[in-house]
């Protein structure tokens, strides 16, 4: 968690800003619409910008923007549902397979490969195929589909320290396995997920609005934006920003999330030194070596 949390301030303002921005979006959305996202007017259908309708409205006469503040709210709180389950059961299965070793590893990691050789939209397509489309099958089926990726991730982090000299110091001491798992290994491995989960946020908004979009993701009167572009497609001549403003916004939070995952990845790499300070610790060293 430290190194997850050192790492988010290399990330650049900008890129932070907007996260901040789609965050308290999500939690301070409710409060700040200036109508009910799903309240209907049919005489106030398809009206253009305007100061009472600062977006317009839909073809039912909805407020535009209260709708993408909502559909905002559904995205981010079924991706942050999604990453909380996927993570917390791909780290339980991989921690569990990195520590065991042995035939425990072996039989967890062959159904984390099968996983990983089926692509995870498939996979959510299959589920919600089969249990039929709501939100609630839609965050289950990805969060299934995802567990494979954090179970690999967590195997690799776990088996690197489980190694490590302090473990085996653990060991000798007499730590009991829950200790040496709870209280060194998960913490090590969480950070590891925090810093791939911000990546894959991106990811499973666009998967949501794909599965949306289809009719298989959330359904009317809900508001997501993935829905608002079917329903904005058959008014995409007479109308064309309830169509443009959705995708803007989703592609707005896919770019933010995926930046900012990158940033926090690249910040952990190690850079080179400037001259100056490449000078300076030449310096420094002669210095020692003189004395």
């Amino acid at each position: 968690m430290k190194d997850f949390i050192s790492t988010l301030r290399a990330v650049g303002w900008p890129i932070n800003l907007l996260i901040a921005f789609f965050i308290f979006i999500t939690l301070f959305g409710s409060f700040i619409t200036p109508y009910d996202p799903n309240a209907q007017d049919l005489m106030s259908a398809l009206q253009s910008f305007s100061t009472r309708h600062w977006l317009g409205t839909d073809n039912l006469g909805r407020d535009t923007l209260s709708r993408l503040i909502s559909g905002a709210q559904t995205t981010l709180v079924g991706v942050t549902i999604i990453l909380a389950m996927a993570g917390t059961v791909g780290m339980v299965l991989g921690t569990i397979s990195g520590f065991f070793g042995r035939w425990v590893d072996e039989v967890i990691m062959r159904l984390v490969d099968f996983g990983l050789s089926v692509p995870s939209l498939f996979v959510a397509l299959a589920i919600v195929g089969v249990f039929g489309p709501s939100y609630w099958n839609m965050i289950i089926a990805l969060s299934i589909a995802w567990v494979p990726i954090y179970a690999r991730l967590t195997r690799g982090v776990v088996k690197a320290a489980v190694n490590q000299p302090h473990i085996e110091s653990l060991r000798v001491l007499g730590a009991s396995r829950t200790r040496i798992i709870v209280h060194h290994l998960i913490p090590v491995a969480l950070g590891q997920v925090l810093i791939y989960a911000s990546a894959d946020a991106g990811l499973l908004a666009l998967a949501i609005a794909n599965l949306s979009f289809l009719g298989l993701g959330v359904q009317p009167p809900l508001a997501e934006w993935g829905q608002m572009l079917v329903s904005g497609m058959p008014y995409l001549q007479e109308a064309p920003r309830l169509v443009i403003l959705p995708g803007v916004a989703l592609t707005l939070m896919v770019v933010g999330f995926n930046l900012f995952g990158e940033s926090i990845a690249l910040a952990k790499n190690p850079r080179p030194l400037s001259k100056r300070k490449l000078a300076l610790r030449r310096q420094l060293f002669m210095k020692e070596k003189a004395a």
